[in-house]
């Protein structure tokens, strides 16, 4: 018997093509499956003339698809895993993570080859607080100036000359095939990753076994040690959304190491760490790097900037 999968997803070019690609996936290794999308329009993608710090975080980019799951309007909703909270609702879970892309970050510029060629004072777009966060450590000369919007629309801003230069996700770059529009490869020594990004994750509903079971062929287990590890790092900060928080976790072999940090978005305060230890511990890495970034510091930054100190 033919079995269907309806998968909920944004209408962003980027998104359709992650949730298009898991379902190639899914008919990959089940091929009696039908899968069909399920479009919809977040909160996140409504509102573009605000920094998402300000209308309530990335989590504005997932509410209405979990809303969908928990609806049973949809089977599970494709995510960039750098947009997922780390606490989810009751009654779902990370169903499946895929094998990790790229996680790093990319300068993109029509005239400048790379992050330190900006003239002194050039305007770069972000919306990012972490992104603002590591710019201004590194360049606080340059001036930061509010973008929304998705890839193609940052693009199309940046070539109409609002801006010097913007720096986006290598791995929405990559899949959109852009990736010649990449000056500069950020390392993570330039610019720590968001949590998870370069991950596409799988929600659905944790009760549904036949969903769950459809799932398996597709988790990727050395990345869900590193989404763990990182993911644990941030819930244990607990930032909110006005919090520049980055992690990037890699592994060789069965040891796994984590870069953390927590900053202030005018990038004047930074606390930054790293741990490393056995695989198998992925997540209880990222608690003791986080509780160690806290008593160095930054749990008082933390509650300053939620509660609009800064």
């Amino acid at each position: 018997m033919n079995r269907v999968v309806r998968i909920a997803t944004r209408r962003s070019r980027l998104a359709l093509w992650q949730a298009e690609y898991v379902g190639k996936c899914l008919a990959a290794v089940h091929p009696d499956l039908t899968v069909s999308l399920v479009p919809i329009v977040t909160e996140g993608d409504r509102v573009q003339d605000r920094a998402l710090a300000g209308v309530g975080g990335k989590g504005l980019f997932i509410k209405e698809l979990e809303n969908a799951l928990l609806a049973g309007e949809a089977d599970i909703a494709v995510h960039s895993m750098k947009d997922v909270p780390a606490q989810l609702p009751d009654g779902l879970r990370i169903g499946a993570v895929l094998k990790r892309a790229d996680p790093c970050d990319a300068f993109v510029s029509n005239e400048h080859a790379r992050l330190a060629a900006l003239p002194k004072g050039a305007r770069i777009g972000t919306s990012s607080l972490r992104r603002q966060c590591q710019l201004k450590r590194s360049r606080p000369d340059l001036e930061l100036v509010v973008l929304r919007g998705n890839v193609e629309t940052r693009l199309r801003k940046l070539d109409a000359g609002e801006f010097a230069a913007t720096v986006l996700a290598m791995a929405g770059l990559e899949r959109l095939g852009l990736a010649a529009r990449v000056r500069e490869r950020l390392s993570p020594r330039q610019m720590l990753p968001a949590v998870g990004q370069g991950v596409i994750g799988v929600e659905c509903p944790g009760a549904d076994a036949r969903i769950r079971d459809l799932l398996v062929p597709l988790e990727h287990a050395p990345t869900r040690l590193l989404l763990d590890a990182e993911r644990s790092f941030a819930a244990r900060l607990g930032g909110s959304c006005q919090s520049p928080i980055a992690a990037y976790a890699e592994l060789d072999g069965n040891s796994l190491s984590l870069r953390g940090l927590v900053g202030s978005p005018d990038g004047t305060l930074i606390y930054e760490d790293r741990i490393a230890g056995p695989a198998r511990d992925a997540a209880s890495l990222g608690v003791r790097l986080a509780v160690r970034l806290m008593e160095a510091g930054a749990a008082a930054l933390l509650a300053e900037l939620a509660a609009g100190a800064r």
